[in-house]
């Protein structure tokens, strides 16, 4: 009797023991947490009473907190934030996205946003050079561009060397596609208007010009709903374009990161875990297998999962630090972005042309 007691016993503090570690992990992260979570929270409240995009407004409340950057109880959390987050958000990206929604964009179509993203980055990689930028934000800011605003920047820097000046050039990036795809969301409707570009058309600009999806939503029912769904169906596709693009810079920059890492790199997988669950999603989506409410859910978990990862982006940065990037970086992002729209326009009138 005494024996089987002492082994219960002895069972109940190894499985004690075997939990501290994770409780002991989850209370380290929980101070920086709950910081960057109460930002998120804020930036969605000023964003839905007086418009804006919550990802501006999480970056620019989260940097004016970035005196607790430095605290001790708080920088667990604001690292796992910032750099683990990031991944469940993109990940659970998948389920907004179908393979039927490729299809009925058209070949054609399929054809001129894939070239929109994929020249975008070879544009934004040739004027960082010309501006003898760093490589690294010329990636960042195409990608930004090309693909869906702050998520695919967030996406890509996951793929990328992890040290201080890429986190620099991210938040940098994730500032400036915020205040152009905003610029654009109250401008481009104008140029589809004065230039009578039919529903088609104006989707086909709107959707594969301005940056993040929110805006283009918003500038695509300004317009009018048929647009508007023109234009998402159109961003939509730019947005599965990131798994692409971020498992080419997954495979390009792997040995960057793992020589810039502990030995924790060496255990990395190929591709990264975050990636093959977004492609999972897509594939279950298109299949037809994930419930109308679970899709809202996941994009709605995607969505928090972002913004207090850039908040958490926010709280380490200073705006001292981003000034001394210069003004640069600004005409590179602003470049970027009268390319994207050009180019867009191009194809517009081309396929009036050949019609």
């Amino acid at each position: 009797m005494t024996t089987r007691t002492s082994k219960i016993s002895s069972s109940k503090i190894k499985h004690s023991n075997d939990s501290k570690p994770i409780f002991n992990e989850a209370k380290k992260w929980l101070p920086g947490f709950l910081l960057c979570s109460v930002i998120a929270a804020a930036a969605s409240f000023v964003s839905a009473q007086y418009g804006g995009p919550t990802f501006l407004y999480a970056l620019l409340i989260g940097i004016a907190f970035h005196f607790l950057s430095d605290n001790h109880k708080c920088i667990p959390g604001i690292e796992m934030s910032a750099k683990k987050l990031v991944r469940i958000g993109v990940a659970l990206l998948g389920v907004r996205i179908a393979i039927s929604d490729v299809n009925a964009i058209g070949a054609a179509g399929v054809v001129a946003l894939a070239g929109a993203v994929i020249l975008t980055i070879s544009f934004s990689l040739l004027l960082a050079r010309l501006l003898k930028l760093p490589s690294m934000l010329g990636i960042l800011s195409g990608g930004a561009t090309g693909i869906c605003g702050i998520s695919a920047a967030m996406a890509i820097s996951s793929t990328l060397p992890q040290n201080r000046e890429n986190e620099h050039y991210t938040l940098l990036t994730a500032i400036g596609v915020a205040s152009f795809s905003t610029v654009a969301m109250v401008l481009y409707p104008l140029v589809v208007t004065v230039l009578g570009l039919n529903t088609f058309e104006a989707g086909l600009f709107l959707g594969g010009s301005i940056h993040d999806v929110a805006q283009v939503v918003g500038a695509g029912f300004m317009v009018s709903s048929e647009v508007g769904d023109a234009a998402t169906l159109s961003k939509m596709f730019r947005v599965a374009m990131l798994m692409p693009v971020v498992v080419f810079f997954a495979f390009t920059f792997r040995s960057a990161r793992e020589a810039g890492s502990d030995k924790a790199a060496a255990k990395q997988p190929l591709v990264p875990l975050f990636l093959v669950v977004f492609i999972l999603l897509v594939v279950i989506n298109s299949i037809g297998l994930i419930p109308t409410e679970v899709v809202t859910f996941s994009s709605d978990l995607s969505k928090w999962c972002l913004v207090i990862s850039i908040a958490a982006l926010g709280v380490k940065t200073s705006f001292e630090k981003l000034s001394e990037l210069g003004w640069k970086p600004i005409i590179l992002l602003m470049g970027n972005a009268v390319f994207i729209a050009a180019y867009m326009l191009a194809v517009v009138f081309m396929w009036r042309f050949i019609s």
